[in-house]
């Protein structure tokens, strides 16, 4: 099933409670985009998950739905509310309090990429950003509610894994601090997200698998988890961060000699994450 916004792999039997999402992985850049931004089609490229959709690309396999963005996030940032707009892109619109996001330029319709490069020479009218929230944020995340509400009624509860990749120099502060760098950030929100049992499962998933994990630091998890995250009523959201150096060149933006070594390992994790709640009765809330 596949759109502008999004495209979905479904499983052949809906066996398993959790829904996987890669909202950041679009690539998708358009040509009437690319001649409105004053960057390179590889500097465009610099905020993008790139290939992490390649490699969740098996959870149905067991049993898992995923939902995968068509759309880039330098075009409409999937993981920030709707009404995240930033004045100093968007003609009309008044600041409301202090956003930190919004102020650095990543709204829901971005002002820059990584390092702060901006994307556009001006700004854009009120119109042209919204026709992008309804045409490409609004489906989506409809979508994603869908599948989350579908394995809820199937199973009895739903767990949403939302992945995402890191730059490595994201955790220089950690390994300079003399503590073993690691290779996934998991985030809850420190609780708020997800109950202590899902966290736990998703964490060994990924131990079992050779992978360093720590949890909400530095990235506690984003709109997405806020939003989809309701542990008491059984709908649970963790974000899951994987530092890019892991399997790919982060200058060129291109697959490095580990890639496939990286897949397979996260095929043993999504598989093991997919097992959340079979069998059993519906997970607790905290």
């Amino acid at each position: 099933m596949t759109s502008a916004a999004y495209d979905i792999l479904l499983p052949e039997r809906a066996l398993s409670c959790v829904v996987f999402a890669s909202p950041h992985s679009g690539r998708d850049y358009g040509w009437s985009f690319l001649r409105k931004t004053v960057l390179n089609e590889h500097e465009i490229r610099s905020s993008e998950d790139a290939f992490v959709d390649q490699l969740f690309d098996c959870a149905p396999e067991y049993g898992a739905a995923f939902i995968r963005a068509g759309t880039p996030r330098a075009y409409v940032d999937l993981n920030r509310a709707c009404d995240e707009l930033d004045p100093a892109l968007i003609e009309g619109v008044r600041r409301v309090g202090h956003n930190q996001r919004v102020a650095s330029g990543l709204g829901v319709i971005p002002r820059v990429v990584a390092n702060g490069r901006a994307i556009y020479r001006g700004k854009m009218t009120e119109a042209e950003a919204q026709e992008r929230i309804d045409r490409i944020w609004k489906p989506y995340h409809e979508r994603l509610q869908h599948l989350l509400s579908r394995a809820h009624d199937l199973h009895g509860q739903t767990v949403l894994v939302d992945c995402h990749s890191m730059p490595h120099e994201a955790m220089d502060g950690v390994a300079r601090a003399g503590i073993r760098r690691p290779d996934v950030v998991l985030g809850d929100r420190f609780g708020a997200a997800a109950s202590g049992e899902v966290v736990d499962r998703i964490e060994a998933a990924f131990s079992d698998a050779g992978f360093v994990v720590t949890r909400n630091a530095p990235f506690a998890g984003a709109y997405i988890t806020q939003a989809y995250g309701k542990p008491a009523k059984g709908q649970h959201a963790v974000q899951v961060e994987i530092d890019r150096s892991l399997y790919m060149n982060e200058q060129l933006i291109r697959p490095n000699g580990d890639f496939e070594a990286v897949r397979a390992a996260l095929r043993n994790v999504i598989r093991d994450v997919a097992r959340i709640g079979q069998g059993r009765v519906p997970l607790a809330a905290e």
